[in-house]
């Protein structure tokens, strides 16, 4: 069976607290205990918390809720995990990003597995197909798979964000993948921040949000190219390498190939604190017809 790899170590800057843990379900779960809850009923029996040593306390607390076939393991994120000979810069306390943080996980993942966002609620047929999908690759394949989401279903009306923008081949694999940051709304339009301008999106485009297939194939690649991120870019107070930058220079190499999985389920996310009660009244919505029980776990004594 799969692992799944929840990505929870982010600051939650623009949030304004620690939405990893937010309680925003009717029941006062997080978003995260829904992805929890998605992934075991989907396959899913492993799971692994990547966290900030500070998170440690209410993630043990988190998960002594979970049942039994859930077992948790913590990674902690930390700015000196890093591939033998590097250090860290003076200055630097900003996580690295996405792609050191599943590099993070590479002594404690042997198995397919897949990576999420804690702070976005993908819905369970998401977790369904991927479970599928990575029920039918070797650990040592370079054979993966994304969810792909329209990015117009996945902005914020409260501010920018950044998404993986996709592009996609006529028989459904991910032809390239590249990060944007500082996209939003501007009118009618939907613009991101290119350089000193502007570049536009029709809002059509498939996008990344983090919810990915691996093998472990992938981390010697991550860790070749964490490496050689931290050469040229690692005193850049404000640099981070993300992971999708990796999936696309492997994929453009030939190196690896991306099955993407389409869901129709809808995306919500808590990028920033006014999108909370967007995503509480779509639990709320999701709960009254029945697809969530009011209470994901069982009380324990």
């Amino acid at each position: 069976m799969p692992t799944l790899v929840i990505l929870a170590a982010g600051l939650g800057a623009r949030y304004g607290g620690l939405k990893q843990l937010d309680p925003i379900g009717p029941g006062d779960q997080s978003i995260l205990e829904y992805s929890v809850y998605d992934a075991l009923r989907s396959g899913f029996d492993d799971l692994v918390f990547v966290i900030r040593r500070d998170m440690e306390k209410d993630c043990r607390e988190l998960a002594r809720r979970f049942p039994e076939k859930g077992p948790v393991r913590l990674v902690f994120q930390e700015l000196d995990l890093l591939p033998a000979g590097i250090s860290v810069p003076a200055g630097r306390t900003k996580p690295w990003g996405t792609g050191h943080a599943v590099w993070a996980c590479h002594e404690a993942v042997a198995r397919p597995f897949c990576v999420i966002n804690a702070d976005d609620f993908y819905g369970r047929e998401a977790f369904s197909v991927m479970a599928d999908f990575l029920g039918q690759v070797d650990p040592g394949e370079s054979r993966f798979a994304m969810v792909g989401f329209s990015l117009e279903n996945t902005l914020s009306e409260h501010g920018a964000v950044s998404r993986g923008i996709c592009r996609v081949s006529l028989d459904g694999f991910l032809v390239s993948v590249t990060e944007r940051t500082s996209i939003e709304r501007a009118g009618a339009s939907i613009r991101f921040q290119d350089g000193d301008g502007w570049g536009n999106l029709t809002g059509g485009e498939p996008v990344s949000l983090n919810f990915w297939g691996f093998t472990p194939s992938l981390f010697p690649r991550l860790e070749q190219e964490f490496a050689l991120f931290m050469a040229q870019r690692g005193r850049d107070a404000a640099a981070e390498f993300f992971l999708p930058t990796v999936v696309d220079k492997m994929v453009a190499q030939g190196q690896a190939t991306v099955r993407v999985l389409d869901s129709p389920d809808q995306w919500v996310g808590v990028t920033f604190r006014q999108d909370r009660d967007r995503a509480k009244a779509r639990l709320e919505e999701l709960t009254a017809s029945g697809d969530y029980p009011r209470e994901l776990w069982e009380r324990k004594g």
